[in-house]
């Protein structure tokens, strides 16, 4: 799913305009969304029964330019990452 079919998923569940829905949508995961200033500030966003969006350093480390072959140097960094919470597991696996 894509974020247009996600858009035209929660305009249809919540029976309203694909422009409401829209916004909707990029309240909660957009760039300037509520999850990501959260995580920008430091902060999880955790979900009941869905997940947490939490950040974990990354640290600096060498890498390969795959076209030359050469050694690079990759800074340290901070990344966005999602744990699934169990009903989501749960969710996912029953069959």
């Amino acid at each position: 799913m894509n974020k247009q079919e996600m858009v035209e998923a929660v305009a249809k569940q919540l029976d309203t305009s694909k422009a409401q829905a829209g916004d909707i949508v990029n309240v909660l995961f957009g760039s300037g969304g509520i999850i990501a200033k959260e995580l920008k500030k430091g902060g999880s966003v955790q979900l009941t029964g869905f997940g947490s969006f939490v950040t974990r350093k990354r640290a600096a480390r060498t890498g390969r330019n795959p076209q030359t072959g050469k050694a690079i140097k990759i800074k340290a960094s901070i990344v966005p990452a999602f744990r699934a919470g169990k009903a989501l597991k749960d969710a996912v696996n029953r069959r």
